[in-house]
């Protein structure tokens, strides 16, 4: 039997990829400005960034998306007392769809869509590694990379540019591909991983041991452990040392203590343990990378 073929008409098609980067920008950094012929999608992780372009003037806090057309003029300035993160992806997209974003610009993402982010950021790791001296091109294919990570990469942000589209145009009777955030009360896991991930960000000062968060949370270890590698992918103490790593290095780019102060905050025994972690964590001491921010920015992605 000859069965009918149904063609499938894409709504939105990456084409091409140009840049792909996480900053982690100082609270003083200033970029006088650029325009270029392709899309840029604009991300806060966290902090605050102010952004002036041909359409108007941003404020963006934590969980904004700002989107720029091609040929739009931006330049970009930290307040002056947060340290902002953001993520950076260029491309090129020449579906009709992708103009909605010439007039819907600015988003706050919503957590499904903060989990997309979270998704392409992680595959624009496994995808994307450093290039050979004197290449002019951005970005690189990882050696040994995962099997389709460019491929994932450039799916998960399709599907997060169609469902920043469905809600601009507020389809309320469309039923989202990738399910909401799960309500605490119905995935008491996802609640508990949450939990324990606060109290530590909250605690890091007072290095709480597996022992202590179990007690804490009436949870036992091995549950505990599991509940991490498969929310976040690592286990629970090498949760709390990036955690803490990741508020060295905002401390650091807002210029408020001195090492030997940011080590103490952070529940460090002396500044030179806290060197050494720093070290062993990022491949830089604190002070190297202190100086590397003189240019205003530490570059993540990829890398």
């Amino acid at each position: 039997m000859d069965f009918p073929r149904y063609a499938v008409t894409p709504s939105i098609v990456i084409e091409k990829l140009i840049t792909c980067y996480y900053f982690e920008l100082a609270k003083n950094y200033l970029y006088h400005g650029e325009k270029h012929d392709f899309w840029e999608l604009f991300y806060v992780d966290k902090g605050e960034i102010l952004i002036d372009t041909d359409c108007g003037h941003y404020h963006l806090k934590q969980g904004d998306l700002l989107f720029h057309e091609p040929n739009e003029f931006h330049n970009a300035k930290s307040n002056g007392k947060i340290a902002p993160n953001v993520f950076v992806i260029t491309f090129e997209c020449a579906q009709p769809a992708i103009q909605f974003f010439q007039t819907t610009k600015l988003f706050h993402v919503s957590d499904m869509q903060r989990t997309l982010l979270k998704y392409i950021m992680q595959e624009s790791v496994n995808a994307f590694g450093p290039g050979p001296k004197g290449s002019k091109a951005r970005l690189h294919p990882r050696a040994n990379a995962p099997f389709g990570s460019e491929q994932l990469f450039v799916n998960y942000l399709e599907i997060l540019l169609i469902h920043l589209i469905r809600e601009g145009y507020d389809h309320t009777d469309i039923k989202p591909v990738v399910p909401p955030a799960p309500a605490s009360a119905d995935h008491p896991q996802a609640s508990m991983l949450e939990q324990v991930m606060t109290y530590m960000e909250r605690h890091m000062a007072q290095n709480p041991t597996l022992e202590h968060l179990c007690g804490q949370f009436g949870v036992g270890r091995t549950q505990l452990s599991i509940l991490f590698k498969s929310g976040v992918g690592c286990g629970v103490i090498e949760y709390l040392n990036k955690v803490k790593i990741d508020k060295a290095k905002t401390f650091i780019r807002e210029e408020e203590y001195n090492l030997t102060e940011i080590a103490e905050l952070l529940g460090y025994s002396s500044v030179h343990y806290f060197s050494r972690h720093f070290k062993k964590t990022t491949g830089m001491t604190p002070s190297e990378y202190g100086k590397m921010l003189s240019r205003g920015f530490s570059r993540n992605i990829p890398g």
